[in-house]
């Protein structure tokens, strides 16, 4: 299947954010709206666009479906902001980039898949404008703050202090690679953060949900996608991946389009 990928900016009030959309030829139409209801992919604390590496083609071979990807604002080729994210920050993204990528895109409704924070930030959306969000995945999204992530995100703030590794991540974010690892790990680390958790959100999901996670995801027990799928008020299931870490869309990118493509048509999407 011949995958036709564009690129384009969206404005929002506070910056310009950057998009990237990989259509299929000839996609399919499905019931989300016409054309074909969309993925959307909300990246990690880390990530960008060009980090989603190759899952969003083989997500779009897989589903026929569009998929869309977007810099958060800070992030990849969006522009750059001030200041470090407020403590809520996985609840404001819906609005913050979300909706203006939907609106400016004119797509009507979309299916969510956030990879870690962004797992959060998809099921927030959800709730937040159900009228416009048909079905949420999540890879290696955590609920809370738990100690074992932390643990993870306080050597990863040591590691970032040699220039080498920092080096490498402004090959994704150029002159914004600090305040990406800043905006990770001061958030995540700080005391107003400690009491962060999806426990009163899940509940108001009403669309389907698919959560799935790294047999051994090394920022986050199985605890996180179990609260997922058993708080989640619609349906929902979790899936423990086999030999996978934190990355499972880019450790096992074929086999994550394949579980996502069986969730879509469960679901009739």
């Amino acid at each position: 299947m011949t995958i036709h990928i564009t690129e384009q900016a969206v404005t929002t009030s506070c910056g310009s954010l950057f998009v990237r959309v990989w259509t299929p030829a000839g996609a399919a139409r499905g019931n989300c709206t016409s054309p074909p209801c969309p993925f959307v992919l909300l990246h990690d604390s880390l990530g960008s666009v060009d980090l989603w590496r190759d899952f969003p083609e083989a997500l779009a071979q897989a589903t026929g479906k569009p998929v869309v990807a977007y810099d958060r604002l800070g992030y990849g080729r969006s522009d750059a902001t001030q200041g470090l994210p407020p403590a809520d920050f996985v609840a404001k993204e819906s609005l913050a980039g979300l909706k203006p990528v939907l609106d400016q895109l004119q797509l009507e409704r979309a299916i969510l898949l956030g990879h870690s924070v962004g797992g959060g930030m998809a099921v927030n959306a959800a709730v937040q404008m159900p009228e416009r969000i048909a079905g949420v995945v999540t890879v290696a999204a955590q609920a809370f703050a738990e100690d074992r992530t932390l643990a993870a995100i306080a050597q990863a703030k040591l590691q970032f202090q040699d220039e080498a590794q920092l080096t490498r991540l402004r090959k994704y974010h150029s002159d914004k690679a600090r305040w990406v690892v800043d905006a990770w790990t001061e958030s995540w680390l700080s005391p107003a953060f400690s009491s962060w958790h999806m426990r009163d959100v899940l509940p108001q999901l009403k669309c389907p949900l698919l959560a799935l996670h790294g047999e051994h995801d090394e920022y986050g027990t199985a605890v996180h996608p179990q609260i997922y799928s058993e708080l989640a008020g619609g349906p929902s299931r979790m899936m423990l991946i086999p030999e996978a870490h934190h990355l499972p869309h880019r450790e096992q990118p074929l086999a994550v389009a394949r579980w996502v493509q069986d969730f879509v048509r469960e679901h009739g999407l």
